[in-house]
C-alpha cells in the first residue's frame, strides 16, 4: 500500500525522517526557519511554492535522505489550503507545532501567544482529513499551570471541524467543545480519538534523557485500536546498572583508552543492582552513541584531540566532527557523563560556556580540565540522526536544529506503531 504523509514544522527533519522510514511517502513538507530549510534541501528535498496544488505521485520520494520530498518553505499560514491533499488520502499528518510559553498570567486570562501553531495543525486536519495525527511537544505542557490549556488542545484536535467563533477566547471555545463531546452527536468522520503519551526518549533506545509528550490521534470512523499498539518502554536505567555490575557494558568498551580508570570511578558511585531484573534492555549511553555500538551509527567516531579543540579543526574528515574551545562547567551546569545517556539537547544558545553540551572525558588532564564541548556530529548521534544526514548553517544553528528536533529513533517507534495500528484496522 502507498502510505502517504504530510509533515508540518519539519525543522531539521527528525520526525520527517522517522515517518518516511516507517514507510510513509511525503506529499508535502513545510518548514519556516531558513537554516532548517537549507538542511532539508541539501539532503534532497525539492522546493515548491505554497500555491502549488499538484499532488506528488508514487515514487516521488525515495532513498535514505530527503530525496524528492516536496518542501514548501515559509510560514505555514501562507499555505492557502490543504484541501487539495484530501482526495489523495493522507494517512498521517505529523509535526511538532511550536507552542511558545504563554505568560502565566496570560494563560489565566485566556490570552494566547501568536507563535502558537496548534491552530494551524487543526486547520490542516480539517482540510486534509488525515487518518492519523502525530505531534511531539515539550513535557512542560503537562505542568499544572498549563494542563487546562493542554486538555483544550486535545479537545480541539478531537473536534477540529467545530470552528472557534471570531473573538472567542480558548476558554469559551473549550466550553463549546465540552458540550459537543458530552452530547455525542458528532459525525465520526469529523471526530478524532486523541491520546497523549509522556515519554523519556532514553526508554525507547535514544542515548539521551529527553522528556517529551507525544500526541496521537486517529479518525474515529476507522475503528483503530491504538491501545494494542501504543509503544511501551523497552530500555531502562535499571538494566544499564545491571549491565555495569555484571560487566557486559564495560566489555563492549574495553578497548577505550582510559576506560579502567573511568570504570573504577563510575562503579564507586553506582547504586547496587535490584533484586529482580525488569527484563528490559540497558539505556544507551553517550559512549555507546559516540563509539557506534549499534546499527544506527555504524562506526565509532574518531577521538577529538586537544589540538582540534583549540583550533576548531575538523577531525579525520568526518562532517561536523569539529572541536570547539572554551568548555567549562559551573554551578547548575554539570557535564554529560560518557556512561549515562546524554542530557537533553537544547535549542537555546550554544557555543557559550554551559554544561548542556559539555562532556567529561576519560582523560582528566585533557586540555587541562578533562572536559570539552560535544561536536555537532556527536550531538547528532545523541539525537539518532544518521551520519549521512547533513546539517546546514554555522555551529550554533546546527545545534539549534538538533535541539528542536524529534530524535529519529523515538519518532520511528511511534510512526511504526501508527502504521501497524492502521493496517490492523484495514484503514
Amino acid at each position: 500500500m502507498d502510505r502517504k504523509s504530510v509533515e508540518l514544522f519539519a525543522g531539521g527533519g527528525g520526525l520527517a525522517m522517522a515517518v518516511h522510514g516507517a514507510g510513509f511517502r511525503p506529499l508535502l513538507v513545510n518548514e519556516f526557519a531558513k537554516r532548517a530549510v537549507e538542511t532539508l534541501t541539501v539532503n534532497g528535498a525539492t522546493l515548491r511554492e505554497p500555491s502549488d496544488t499538484s499532488v506528488p505521485g508514487p515514487g516521488s520520494a525515495y532513498g535514505s535522505r530527503a530525496t524528492g520530498w516536496p518542501l514548501v518553505p515559509g510560514d505555514v499560514r501562507d499555505i492557502p489550503s490543504f484541501e487539495f491533499l484530501a482526495p489523495a488520502g493522507v494517512d498521517v499528518l505529523a509535526g511538532g507545532p511550536p507552542c511558545q510559553p504563554f505568560s502565566l498570567g496570560g494563560v489565566a486570562r485566556g490570552d494566547e501567544d501568536e507563535r502558537n501553531m496548534f491552530p494551524e495543525m487543526f486547520r490542516a486536519i480539517r482540510e486534509m482529513r488525515p487518518k492519523a495525527v502525530v505531534c511531539e511537544n515539550v513535557r512542560g505542557l503537562l505542568r499544572t499551570t498549563f494542563r487546562p490549556y493542554f486538555e483544550y488542545i486535545k479537545r480541539e484536535m478531537s473536534l477540529p471541524f467545530v470552528r472557534r467563533a471570531e473573538g472567542a477566547t480558548w476558554e469559551e471555545h473549550d466550553a463549546v467543545l465540552r458540550d459537543r463531546l458530552a452530547n455525542g452527536s458528532v459525525d465520526p468522520t469529523e471526530r478524532y480519538h486523541v491520546v497523549h503519551v509522556p515519554v523519556n526518549a532514553a526508554d525507547y533506545g535514544v542515548p539521551q534523557i529527553r522528556h517529551r509528550v507525544i500526541i496521537v490521534a486517529f479518525r474515529s470512523d476507522l475503528g483503530v485500536d491504538w491501545a494494542r499498539h501504543q509503544p511501551v518502554p523497552e530500555y531502562s536505567e535499571t538494566a544499564l546498572i545491571e549491565s555495569m555490575h555484571d560487566g557486559t557494558y564495560w566489555k563492549r568498551h574495553d578497548d577505550a583508552p582510559g576506560i579502567d580508570t573511568t570504570r573504577e570511578r563510575v562503579m564507586a558511585d553506582l547504586r547496587p543492582p535490584g533484586f529482580m531484573s525488569d527484563g528490559l534492555r540497558p539505556w544507551r549511553t553517550l559512549r555507546d552513541a559516540i563509539r557506534g555500538v549499534d546499527e544506527n551509527e555504524g562506526v565509532p567516531l574518531p577521538p577529538v584531540p586537544e589540538e582540534a579543540v583549540r583550533g576548531k579543526l575538523l577531525v579525520d574528515g568526518v562532517p561536523d566532527h569539529v572541536g570547539w574551545p572554551g568548555a567549562r562547567i559551573y554551578t547548575g551546569h554539570t557535564p554529560n557523563e560518557l556512561d549515562r545517556p546524554a542530557k537533553t539537547v537544547k535549542a537555546g544558545v550554544h557555543g557559550v560556556p554551559g554544561g548542556e553540551s559539555v562532556m567529561r572525558l576519560d582523560d582528566p588532564t585533557f586540555d587541562g580540565a578533562g572536559y570539552r564541548y560535544m561536536t555537532v556530529r556527536e550531538t547528532a548521534r545523541v539525537m539518532t540522526f544518521p551520519d549521512e544526514w547533513e546539517l546546514a548553517g554555522p555551529r550554533g544553528e546546527k545545534m539549534r536544529q538538533l535541539g528542536n528536533a524529534v530524535p529519529v529513533r523515538l519518532g520511528r517507534v511511534f510512526a511504526d506503531a501508527v502504521k501497524n495500528a492502521l493496517e490492523e484496522a484495514g484503514a
